[in-house]
């Protein structure tokens, strides 16, 4: 049995939702699994959510919001908080993990693209390709539990939200996830599990209750922020996700 988290940073049920038709792998997840959202009641900032979805504390106990702080760049070992990676006494696996930049791994050798933060559109696809085949190749050991994220969407959307290529990346995702949990043979194994998790949702900028990033940046304008709903789907995993934390329950809860 093996426990998969599989983060899709920033997928938003605003653009799955009226495009499963042409997404025939999101399709089947919501057709074949337990489907929902995950209002968030924290900021919808990826270093706060992620922290606190795999540590199952809040920010008021971690801390951790900022990729930067005060010039100078956020690393694991600033951080006091401990993940269920570091707490179980499994074959406990993480890869691309954005909570800090680069993006983190643990028990894998992974080196992210971008400095894990992909923003051209060869970066995107270089991304999803290495974090799918690493995906794979990591589900084949049969790993107690496993954490990998995709993060292209987050990036795509803050400079294109409401342009037609959203849905053609959303496209290319869905591909991925067909490759690692259908054709690898993960979801026909009723032994395993699954949380498909995002840290956050999205919409039009200024749309959201908390401003994430600044309108201008150095890479452009942007048309897209973080929005407070966030997608779950899960398969095989008995507690409900209501809240990020709740992915560090449900997983202590097989092995804590």
């Amino acid at each position: 049995m093996t426990f998969l988290v599989l983060g899709v940073d920033a997928a938003t049920w605003k653009m799955i939702k009226p495009n499963l038709d042409e997404l025939p792998n999101w399709k089947r997840l919501v057709e074949e699994c337990d489907a929902g959202t995950v209002e968030l009641e924290e900021k919808p900032l990826s270093p706060l959510i992620w922290c606190g979805m795999f540590s199952g504390t809040y920010y008021k106990e971690h801390g951790h919001k900022d990729f930067v702080v005060d010039g100078d760049i956020v690393k694991r070992e600033d951080l006091d908080v401990d993940f269920f990676w570091d707490k179980l006494d499994v074959d406990a696996r993480a890869l691309n993990v954005p909570f800090v930049v680069p993006t983190y791994s643990y028990n894998v050798d992974f080196e992210p693209v971008g400095y894990g933060l992909p923003t051209t559109e060869e970066e995107w696809n270089k991304e999803l390709e290495k974090v799918t085949e690493k995906t794979k190749e990591e589900l084949e050991e049969k790993p107690d539990v496993l954490v990998s994220v995709f993060t292209t969407l987050d990036r795509v959307q803050h400079f294109h939200w409401g342009e037609d290529m959203v849905l053609d990346w959303y496209k290319e995702v869905d591909k991925k996830l067909g490759e690692v949990l259908f054709e690898t043979g993960f979801l026909g194994d009723e032994s395993n599990k699954l949380i498909l998790v995002s840290d956050h949702g999205f919409c039009s900028f200024g749309e959201a209750e908390v401003q994430t990033l600044p309108e201008e940046t150095k890479h452009g304008k942007l048309k897209g922020d973080h929005h407070e709903e966030a997608v779950v789907i899960t398969k095989n995993v008995e507690r409900k996700i209501d809240e990020p934390q709740d992915v560090y329950r449900a997983v202590m809860d097989v092995f804590g």
